[in-house]
């Protein structure tokens, strides 16, 4: 393993896992896009999950920061770039942001990541016992 704190790491990784769950939790619910924006409570949860999409895209700069750019790389079949460049978006141009494509962000790849997510754990764990 090379120059960086792992512990921070992994917390730091626990961190983004938790906010997967939070917003698989969120969007259980939800069945369409338009679930989002037709009412108050389709709001909060847009609202809620756009929030902890922020979090884990400004988590993943910080994780690739402080890893001197070694572990994302490992690990091609997440798209890093976009999960940063949403953060981006969301934080920058919110009112731009396409409900639809944080609904599909939010049911199909938050799971998918969540799962990479242990494995990279995982990885990191065993390298350093």
């Amino acid at each position: 393993m090379s120059d960086f704190d792992t512990a921070l790491v992994i917390e730091i990784l626990h961190q983004i896992k938790s906010s997967c769950n939070l917003i698989i939790s969120r969007v259980e619910s939800i069945i369409t896009y338009s679930d989002l924006i037709t009412n108050d409570s389709g709001l909060e949860k847009l609202d809620a999950v756009s929030m902890q999409l922020i979090a884990i895209g400004e988590s993943i700069k910080n994780l690739d920061k402080i890893t001197n750019n070694e572990i994302l790389i490992k690990y091609p079949e997440f798209e890093w770039k976009k999960a940063m460049g949403m953060r981006d978006i969301i934080t920058h141009h919110y009112f731009d942001l396409n409900p639809e494509i944080v609904f599909d962000v939010c049911k199909n790849e938050i799971p998918k990541f969540s799962t990479l997510l242990d494995k990279i754990i995982a990885d990191i764990e065993n390298l350093n016992m």
